[in-house]
């Protein structure tokens, strides 16, 4: 059966299908021996041999299996596939078969739950989600006042000019110099709870991802890693093939 390039690129676990498509429009992409760069191009891995940057991924297509990974990431690991720094990868803490990337990113500081996989087209779709609720625990430098938290929570412009939606944002139990709160956002802006709260003046000196949709770091430790089962996976929105 044909299938758009990006999407059989994703599926062999090279790329996610966004990134599939710069390959593609780079030249990086041939189908039985000619380049492509239209996008929307089809293909039947069946039939047709389709190269990416020279490389055979029929047999990747057939012989995929694909991973689901929950990861609780600690602070100072880098939510990447690579670094030129040579620091330490969320790829670097779990062990699976073949090629995994992160779907979306923690920011190096921040802990919590992310989750890896070799499934392009799952990447794709949880990445982009506006209808997933990400819930996070922030720790705050100084106390913001209530006012401060309504206006946050009915949305803001950020210095680097993006304008955040609502956010659901609980207060928790404070000590005399820091705020509690519980965060949910729909929203996946780089660092956006941090500048959230900077925006009001109170700088967050702890942040951790405890929920993704309905999947929680219950009896996941710091550090630790378990598979997600296929009713976690559905509950994300995700049929798998």
């Amino acid at each position: 059966m044909q299938e758009r390039l990006q999407k059989l690129i994703a599926q062999a676990g090279i790329a996610s299908r966004r990134a599939a498509e710069e390959m593609i429009k780079a030249g990086y992409v041939s189908v039985n021996g000619e380049v492509i760069t239209e996008l929307g191009t089809k293909a039947d891995p069946a039939k047709d041999h389709i190269k990416v940057r020279g490389k055979l991924i029929n047999l990747k297509l057939e012989n995929q299996q694909q991973v689901y990974i929950l990861l609780n990431k600690p602070k100072g690991v880098l939510s990447s596939a690579a670094d030129p720094e040579g620091r330490t990868l969320v790829t670097d803490l779990v062990k699976a078969p073949g090629r995994l990337h992160p779907v979306g990113r923690l920011d190096y500081n921040t802990e919590g739950l992310i989750i890896l996989t070799n499934d392009g087209a799952f990447t794709n779709k949880v990445a982009a989600s506006k209808t997933i609720p990400k819930v996070y625990q922030v720790k705050t430098k100084g106390l913001p006042t209530d006012v401060a938290i309504r206006k946050l929570a009915r949305g803001v412009r950020l210095e680097d000019g993006f304008k955040t939606a609502p956010a659901e944002i609980k207060p928790l139990k404070p000590t005399d110099k820091n705020g509690w709160y519980e965060v949910t956002l729909y929203e996946g802006h780089n660092q956006q709870i941090r500048k959230m709260f900077d925006s009001v003046g109170h700088s967050v000196v702890k942040l951790k991802r405890i929920k993704i949709g309905s999947i929680t770091d219950a009896g996941l430790p710091i550090g630790k890693s378990r598979k997600l089962t296929d009713a976690e996976i559905k509950s994300l929105g995700y049929k798998k093939a």
